[in-house]
């Protein structure tokens, strides 16, 4: 499975919210300059991770993006499903009737088990994790995910 761009852009941003939120909202103009991201397409993202409860905005001059809770609270696997929604890593797993060897496929089990590793992998870890992690590697700062 590739990560989209969405993800990959979606997490960078959210990260840099997080990471400047306790001081203040940032722009995103600021962070589309920071990770050399189209502001376009980072409003659209954005608006995911809006829609989906992790981000609020702030009108007027000074507005720009918080985090809409505690980076402690929000899972990597919402900012994930928010941005990708469910994964697939083969269509059998969550429609079974769409292959006619389900039944005896032995590696659906396989793909199953590696998309539940992907998922608790991300259900173990909070934005706050990625933040420490920033603080830890301060001088050598990387947002690729």
């Amino acid at each position: 499975m590739k990560l989209s761009m969405k993800s990959r852009y979606g997490f960078r941003a959210i990260l840099e919210i997080a990471a400047e939120g306790k001081k203040k909202s940032i722009q995103l103009g600021i962070i589309a300059k920071r990770q050399d991201i189209s502001s376009k397409y980072l409003e659209q993202i954005v608006a995911v991770l809006k829609s989906a409860g992790l981000v609020r905005s702030i009108r007027g001059p000074k507005g720009g993006y918080l985090l809409a809770k505690p980076a402690g609270e929000i899972k990597l696997s919402e900012i994930f499903l928010a941005l990708e929604g469910p994964p697939v890593l083969a269509e059998c797993i969550q429609h079974p009737q769409h292959c006619p060897r389900c039944g005896d496929c032995v590696t659906r089990g396989l793909w199953t088990e590696m998309q539940d590793a992907m998922l608790a992998v991300l259900e173990s870890k909070t934005l706050q994790d990625m933040v420490d992690n920033l603080s830890e590697n301060d001088e050598n700062v990387n947002y690729q995910i």
